[in-house]
């Protein structure tokens, strides 16, 4: 089936293509775990969680924990859900700090009302435009998942949910639903003029709305631009070395935290620098 190309969400139900093999290999591939951590930081960044308050997350397609590290590392509590037993089964090898649920969110989210501050999702939600089954309709499973999870979550939450839509039409049927179960709020797209790093975010807001983050790379200057290339230039010579905790990645979370107001030591020339050990 040459036409299904190369998604994943293509060859079959996310419990099958996640098999125990498929789960290993996406978690110890050095690359994936690099582009996890920066998608799981930048949703959780959209977020806008309260500065010195430690958070109750949910983390939808939580698949081994690899977005749940970074919420942890964070300081927030959280707890997973997936419908693949072997990724959970390697999330509890690993022994990540989120709580693990085994579930179909296009059955809806299993959890009382108001009992989560926020929500992230990590190419997650786009398996619920598929039909994997007879009895499955992909509009109807989609507004379950949102109307539950709109349930589940607090007054003034919010959720991001990164995805890869498939076209433009699936990108229409996905907001149609979040709108309809009662979220408001839209698309942030990160560097938009780039077929490679081009990421989407559904940023959807609980009983009260707000102004959309501002999606990065979307300057059109050219010094912009320049530096985005300099930066995938940078992480595409790492050769599978991890560049988290390096100087670059030291000041790029320090420019994050400064486009959010938060307060940051200036930069030196000791910034990222590895301390030596005092015995």
């Amino acid at each position: 089936m040459a036409s299904c190309g190369k998604r994943p969400e293509h060859r079959g139900p996310p419990e099958l293509f996640y098999n125990e093999a498929e789960a290993r290999k996406y978690t110890h591939n050095s690359r994936m775990i690099e582009i996890q951590s920066q998608m799981s930081e930048r949703a959780v960044e959209l977020l806008n969680l309260p500065e010195d308050q430690t958070c109750f997350l949910l983390d939808v397609g939580c698949g081994s924990g690899l977005s749940g590290d970074y919420i942890s590392e964070e300081g927030h509590h959280w707890v997973g859900i997936d419908i693949s037993p072997a990724m959970l089964e390697v999330a509890g090898e690993r022994e990540v700090d989120g709580d693990l649920i085994l579930s179909d969110v296009g059955q809806g989210i299993p959890f009382r009302p108001g009992m989560f501050d926020g929500c992230i999702s990590i190419s997650a939600v786009q398996w619920l435009c598929n039909a994997d089954k007879k009895t499955h309709s992909p509009p109807k499973r989609l507004y379950r998942f949102f109307s539950t999870l709109y349930t589940a979550l607090a007054r003034g939450a919010r959720v991001v949910l990164q995805l890869y839509p498939e076209n433009a039409q699936q990108l229409e049927l996905i907001t149609t639903q979040a709108m309809k179960a009662g979220f408001t709020g839209g698309m942030v797209v990160d560097y938009p003029n780039s077929a490679k790093a081009k990421k989407f975010f559904l940023c959807l807001f609980v009983g009260t709305s707000g102004p959309l983050p501002k999606g990065l790379g979307t300057e059109c200057t050219e010094e912009a631009t320049a530096k985005f290339i300099d930066e995938r230039t940078r992480f595409r010579n790492a050769k599978g070395k991890s560049v988290k905790r390096s100087r670059d990645w030291v000041l790029e979370k320090k420019e994050r935290r400064r486009r959010q107001g938060k307060d940051v030591r200036a930069d030196t020339k000791y910034t990222g620098r590895k301390r030596r050990p005092h015995f």
